[in-house]
């Protein structure tokens, strides 16, 4: 298993936030300068973890360059840069591909994003339709690995038309390619052009299901494919003390944030933000889905809406649960930032018995807990 760490870009805090647009928008006592972000990477490359995962979007500063700037200030952490598919051409995020491993030393991988807000991105200008967007994102992602292969090629597709397209000369390290989506469109997408394919938590038996589909459509075209899951953590020393926890963060969460955020979920058009919604029902009761899972983030942060709530052990546990089904990597976070990697990195992480890959900064084997 690999784990990865969250940058909070948009700010961060001792409550659910990082939302990227206003609706459900936690108060942010820290701002996100480069200075505290390099903190927080630091912070994730001494505890454990390969890369820190950066979110795209409306109210989010441009990964790109947050990423160029945080790099500098690490030494070995990846940067895991999202990046929205259709909103610049292949071709030139091939050449930002190739500066970004020249100054970083060969950090970067990226998380394709497709969009599930239609608001959001037509305010951006793009009207595509639901199905269309990921079509696009094939033909995004096919483009950009046969720009890396080095020129000249041409391409004619629905959505791009290359004449003599190419890097000038191979990129030696092309980054992976981390993508996700819950629609059958999504997974036909993954299936044929992503390196890792990405969830969302959920329950264990969802989980299963969903990674042995794509896999088994994965192998209908001769590829094998990675799995991640992207959750948050509240661990403590003891189970009572991380509800507690989550308890706080709940009462943080005030009526007019949940409902201002509900009804942004409402409108979009993402089926993997319908899967968390019907975690919460947009309710504050309820909330624990499966053992140790809390759907209670999912009330005002849109995308990754649940958390592992327990023990050390316990969180440990379910981590290994989702392993033995089939999850290769997990992206991880918890408020703040800084401290959450810390935590989890140096109680949790040597807790997990699965395999584990070595992290940036540290050398690490597989320990077994004595739960």
């Amino acid at each position: 298993m690999t784990f990865h760490w969250f940058l909070p870009t948009s700010g961060d805090g001792d409550q659910v936030g990082a939302a990227t647009v206003t609706a459900g928008a936690a108060r942010h006592d820290r701002a996100a300068t480069v200075a505290y972000l390099a903190e927080v990477g630091r912070a994730a490359e001494a505890n454990g973890f390969t890369a820190v995962l950066t979110p795209v979007g409306a109210g989010c500063p441009d990964p790109w360059i947050v990423c160029a700037a945080v790099a500098q200030h690490t030494e070995r952490l990846g940067m895991l840069v999202a990046v929205r598919a259709g909103f610049a051409l292949p071709t030139l995020i091939a050449q930002q591909a190739e500066a970004f491993q020249a100054v970083s030393g060969g950090r970067l991988s990226l998380n394709i994003v497709t969009g599930g807000d239609p608001a959001e991105q037509r305010a951006y200008g793009d009207f595509l339709e639901h199905d269309d967007r990921y079509a696009r994102t094939g033909e995004f992602v096919e483009v950009l690995r046969r720009a890396w292969a080095g020129g000249p090629f041409d391409y004619a597709g629905k959505h791009y038309r290359i004449d003599g397209g190419g890097l000038a000369t191979p990129l030696a390290a092309p980054p992976p390619v981390y993508f996700g989506g819950a629609s059958p469109a999504a997974e036909t997408v993954a299936a044929r052009q992503a390196d890792v394919y990405l969830m969302w938590g959920e329950p264990p038996t969802s989980i299963a299901a969903r990674v042995a589909r794509v896999r088994a459509l994965a192998a209908g075209h001769c590829r094998t494919l990675r799995t991640g899951l992207r959750l948050h953590v509240i661990a403590r020393p003891t189970g009572a003390e991380a509800w507690a926890e989550a308890d706080r963060l709940l009462v943080g969460m005030s009526p007019e944030r949940i409902a201002a955020a509900q009804a942004r979920f409402r409108r979009m058009d993402s089926v993997g933000q319908a899967r968390m919604a019907a975690l919460n029902t947009g309710r504050t009761d309820g909330l624990t889905v499966a053992p140790n899972l809390w759907a209670g983030v999912g009330l005002v942060r849109e995308g990754a809406g649940t958390a592992l709530v327990g023990s050390y052990a316990e969180v440990a546990a379910r981590i290994d649960e989702y392993a033995a089904l089939g999850v290769d990597e997990f992206i991880l976070s918890g408020w703040p930032h800084r401290e959450e990697a810390e935590r989890v990195g140096a109680e949790v992480l040597p807790l997990v018995t699965a395999p584990v890959a070595a992290a940036p900064g540290r050398s690490r084997v597989a320990e077994v807990s004595t739960r």
